[in-house]
């Protein structure tokens, strides 16, 4: 079977774009789980750990371990924003964003980012919990149930994305 030179240059460019394609989803995806762990690590921090008080990062020490951790969980959070953002920006100036991607990848960074924190650090490795002096479950399954609530949406995003 012959193409016309113009429909072959046009299936050309459409297997050219399908093949650049997958990067930019990856890109985006992966952009978007890091803002999505940053996001996350920034709520907890500022909410669980100074604003509420209920907890540091590692609280098997002084307080002012503590507050030492909580510093060094800042910056990973912020580490992680700074990185997506920046990823983000060089999808952005290139023209090559794909936005589901993106969501998808918050969604997914932001849950999973969530469920290690609520599973991993407090259970497993119990460097602090939720919170003290109450009945921890409901605490834990709300803290989970989020998580794996967001887990869920980036998922069904990530399926879309992959259409």
């Amino acid at each position: 079977m012959t193409f016309h030179p113009r429909e072959q240059q046009r299936t050309q460019h459409h297997e050219r774009q399908r093949e650049r394609h997958g990067p930019v989803k990856r890109r985006s995806l992966l952009s978007g789980a890091l803002v999505g762990v940053g996001i996350a690590a920034f709520v907890d921090e500022m909410v669980f750990h100074q604003l509420l008080h209920w907890h540091h990062f590692y609280d098997k020490a002084s307080s002012e371990a503590g507050l030492v951790s909580d510093g060094i969980f800042h910056a990973f959070g912020w580490l992680a924003m700074v990185a997506g953002l920046f990823l983000y920006a060089d999808l952005w100036r290139r023209g090559a964003r794909h936005l589901t991607a993106w969501w998808s990848g918050l969604c997914l960074g932001l849950g999973g980012f969530q469920l290690y924190d609520g599973t991993f650090q407090h259970k497993a490795l119990e460097l602090h919990q939720i919170r003290y002096g109450v009945e921890l479950a409901p605490y834990d399954w709300t803290w989970n149930v989020i998580a794996v609530l967001f887990l869920a949406t980036g998922a069904l995003l990530l399926l879309r994305a992959r259409r």
